[in-house]
């Protein structure tokens, strides 16, 4: 009484496991990309919201919208830069 697996069985079960594998993998990849869009984008949109709070006392701010929020999220301070500068030149 042996174990009669026939070989091309075991490969099967094996290249069905990794594909599961890639698929989970795949399906995990946008989820990350998307999360760290939201957390950039919070990120900026608090760096906006302390930037209008500093800017009242001088008289000036900047809206603070998906569009803002992201370029201040993902370029840092160049970013935010950027913004004040555009908000500047089209005000």
């Amino acid at each position: 009484m042996g174990l009669d697996i026939p070989f091309d069985i075991v490969i099967a079960y094996a290249l069905g496991l990794v594909l599961l594998y890639f698929m989970g993998w795949l399906l995990l990849v946008p989820l990350k990309i998307l999360l760290r869009f939201i957390i950039n984008a919070v990120v900026g949109g608090v760096a906006l919201w302390l930037l209008n709070l500093a800017g009242g006392l001088i008289g000036f701010s900047v809206a603070v919208n998906p569009i803002t929020a992201l370029t201040v999220g993902f370029l840092g301070i160049p970013g935010l830069i950027l913004v004040l500068l555009l908000q500047f030149m089209l005000a």
